[in-house]
């Protein structure tokens, strides 16, 4: 069993040396976070071999585990502090609010799909994330009753800018999110809210997420997504 985690450990190392730190993520607290975090937890089981590969991986009900590069570029722009309140849009395996979770205070996340929910909460659990809360809900929406948050990070993609993940942020509180009306191509964007209400925008990218669906995101008939 010794031997199995030293393997899995060595191979989370491999993972952050090979496809994040060396594509440019210098965050120290992120990268030891993606190290620490087992990501092979929140794989499912029949993929865990994989659960180090350089690309999404399926994880039921239309869903994907992101590619471990994006999950690391995400947090890093999201300018996390060990103090601050994050909320989390699309929890998926769960494997991203783990992240969060690492390096932050506390990490509200919301998932439409009720399954995936409850398998998530589980794998947190056993991956001993106790500052991490997973709600089920419409995600377009946030979280009102836990805001303001100081950063907001979104693992699927509205059409446009939510404008109600804006208003829940902190002045000065960072939005990561992919948008785009191409449900298959986004641009990944880093949006930071501005005293007068506005906020001032920085494109870290093309990327390719699930569409997010809701009330200000896709509609039920035009997509699967969370």
């Amino acid at each position: 069993m010794r031997n199995q985690e030293d393997r899995t450990t060595a191979a989370r190392r491999r993972m952050v040396e090979t496809q994040i730190a060396a594509r440019g993520v210098g965050d120290g607290r992120v990268l030891e976070a993606m190290i620490r975090v087992p990501r092979e937890l929140f794989v499912p089981e029949h993929l865990r071999e994989r659960a180090f590969d350089d690309g999404p991986l399926p994880i039921g009900s239309g869903q994907t585990i992101s590619q471990p590069y994006v999950v690391a570029l995400m947090a890093e722009a999201a300018g996390i502090e060990p103090a601050d309140r994050v909320l989390e849009i699309g929890t998926g395996s769960g494997y991203g609010a783990a992240i969060l979770g690492h390096l932050a205070e506390r990490v509200v996340s919301v998932e439409r799909h009720a399954d995936l929910a409850e398998r998530a909460r589980a794998r947190l659990a056993e991956a001993g994330c106790r500052n991490v809360e997973v709600v089920c809900g419409d995600g377009t929406l946030g979280w009102p009753q836990a805001a303001p948050f100081d950063a907001i990070v979104v693992t699927a993609a509205p059409p446009l800018r939510p404008r109600a993940l804006v208003h829940q942020l902190e002045v000065g509180g960072r939005l990561i999110v992919p948008v785009g009306a191409d449900r298959h191509s986004q641009r990944l964007l880093c949006l930071t809210r501005t005293a007068d209400g506005g906020c001032e925008e920085v494109d870290l990218g093309g990327v390719a997420f699930v569409p997010l669906v809701g009330e200000e995101g896709w509609g039920e008939d035009e997509g699967h997504g969370r």
